[in-house]
């Protein structure tokens, strides 16, 4: 039997940890599957090193509890996501006081190098626009394991109120790939690319 390249090793563990995903979504069981991708799945294709996948998880709790605990944020739908160390602070407040407040708040957590405040001032996004954006992620997800131009196990996928935020370690020709294709799945309003260049 002809042995698979470790190209379409990675592709096919990515498009397993996408449906993994999004079945557990659709069962209200998104935690367990993200547990068990960022454990098990995600370890083998993610171009990110053990090490450093444990300090995201370690920022991301960090910097969600404080923003949950704080007597003036806590209402508000705000979301801390860390890839290599760049943060993406996402959600909606009422103010600019509290987009600043929340960028503050988190900014002294341990292992961060740097901050994407794209807090928007705006109404909380309901239930269905969150599940809109689930649907959108996993679209996005989808179309970029389909191409053969993008290692679609660099980019992680975001999407908070219809606009997509994409991250990873990615440059050159597959970072503007990555985008196109995300801009051009339905719904999606707006990208926003927080990718790091290689190393």
């Amino acid at each position: 039997m002809q042995q698979l390249s470790q190209t379409c090793l990675r592709r096919r563990f990515t498009q397993v940890a996408t449906a993994l995903t999004l079945l557990a979504t659709l069962n209200g069981c998104a935690v367990v599957a993200t547990g068990a991708a960022a454990l098990g799945v995600s370890s083998v294709t993610d171009p990110r090193t053990i090490g450093s996948q444990l300090d995201d998880q370690t920022i991301e709790m960090k910097a969600n509890a404080k923003l949950g605990n704080d007597e003036q944020l806590g209402e508000y739908r705000l979301r801390v996501v860390s890839y290599d160390q760049n943060v993406l602070l996402i959600g909606q407040v009422p103010n600019e006081a509290a987009r600043q407040r929340a960028e503050r708040i988190i900014s002294d957590t341990n292992g961060i190098d740097n901050i994407f405040n794209q807090v928007r001032i705006s109404s909380q996004a309901g239930l269905s626009t969150q599940t809109n954006d689930a649907w959108i992620t996993s679209q996005v997800k989808l179309k970029l394991a389909a191409n053969d131009k993008v290692d679609a196990s660099d980019v992680k996928v975001v999407t908070e109120n219809g606009e997509v935020f994409l991250l990873g370690i990615v440059g050159g020709d597959s970072a503007n790939i990555a985008v196109d294709i995300a801009r051009n799945v339905k719904g999606v309003t707006r990208v926003i690319k927080a990718f790091k260049a290689p190393r």
